[in-house]
């Protein structure tokens, strides 16, 4: 099969070519439970970025070369002898993470911490291919509405926003305020999961026209730029007290800072991007009362009840195929800030 394989880190994103597109061998089944997914779309995630720095090196055991792609969706092309649920043919949408289902996480729905699993596009061959190994318990089918192409990168832009956000609307009521720092890939679907879950008035920054715009054309109810004003800006919005959530999808450069002055004592602050440091003096923490959440993409049951706000037409994803052999394209434009919403590799 064709794939855009990663053979050597860069740390400073300054190659024109970050993946080879070539023919490699074809995913086997080597288990029961094995499905291979023919890929109909395969989101590009700035987490990708991250890989090709080298950044996960200290997280997981990589090993190069090997194929990124973790927001994968397409047809079932083969299953192994004991897959039931899905037959050839079917369009799914695959969960992240591949699992056993046998660990005490994985019996409490926590996917994300299950202590037998693997990640395709992490620590596994992912979707930038042709062909994808997973497992039947990964798989959810799609409905007739949606299209792979479509929904690819709702397997972890979308279900990463949605669990944050989902966790921010169980405590903001009408009258209250939540911000989003960051409106493109994740942040666009934030937006529209809390006017779909919370009656709280959204309010989004960002440093770019074109992701306020999107923002607005989400459903956000305030849009500041962001720039040396903007906590300033949010302040004004929330009466002085800043807001009851902070939802930030940037999580590097000014914005943890940023997102901590804009959370009201007593409030929240969900931190989904990474690459930053968070920097708090104790003293501070006890005089605010503000609670610090982390968010690590979201489990199996919160990817159907988004794939059911999908289907309804209550959130939708703006996105900009490329051919899988314009991976590298695809790469540079989301390094340059080229990207409205979420790039999709479509083989």
């Amino acid at each position: 099969m064709k794939a855009a394989v990663l053979h050597a880190f860069d740390e400073a994103l300054s190659g024109a070519e970050f993946v080879r597109y070539e023919d490699v061998p074809d995913p086997r089944i080597e288990k029961p439970t094995d499905v291979i997914v023919r890929i109909g779309g395969a989101g590009v995630c700035r987490t990708d970025l991250h890989i090709v720095e080298g950044i996960w090196r200290s997280k997981v055991d990589v090993h190069l070369p090997y194929i990124m792609g973790h927001e994968n969706a397409g047809w079932v092309e083969e299953v192994g002898k004991g897959v039931e649920s899905v037959k050839v043919g079917d369009a799914v949408i695959c969960h992240p993470l591949v699992t056993s289902g046998y660990c005490l996480a994985c019996r409490r729905g926590n996917d994300m911490h299950a202590t037998d699993s693997r990640f395709p596009g992490i620590n596994a061959n992912g979707g930038y291919a042709q062909y994808l190994a997973t497992g039947e318990r990964s798989l959810i089918k799609l409905p007739k509405s949606l299209a792979p192409k479509d929904v690819a990168p709702y397997t972890d832009a979308g279900l990463t926003a949605y669990r944050a956000a989902k966790k921010a609307s169980r405590h903001l009521l009408p009258g209250e305020y939540v911000v989003c720092i960051g409106a493109g890939g994740l942040g666009h679907i934030g937006v529209q999961v809390l006017r779909a879950l919370c009656a709280a008035e959204v309010i989004v920054v960002d440093r770019s026209d074109m992701a306020l715009s999107l923002a607005k054309d989400c459903g956000a109810h305030h849009l500041v730029k962001g720039d040396s004003n903007a906590v300033e800006s949010v302040m004004a919005l929330t009466g002085g007290h800043g807001a009851e959530a902070v939802i930030d999808f940037v999580g590097e450069g000014s914005a943890v800072a940023e997102g901590l002055a804009m959370t009201r004592n007593g409030g929240f602050y969900y931190i989904v991007g990474y690459g930053g440091k968070i920097d708090i003096p104790t003293i501070d923490m006890i005089t605010s009362e503000k609670t610090i959440v982390g968010n690590l993409v979201g489990t199996y049951p919160e990817l159907v009840e988004l794939m059911a706000l999908a289907d309804r037409g209550m959130v939708h994803l703006a996105t900009k195929e490329y051919r899988l052999s314009e991976a590298n394209q695809a790469l540079q434009d989301l390094h340059h800030g080229k990207v409205k919403g979420r790039a999709v590799l479509v083989p």
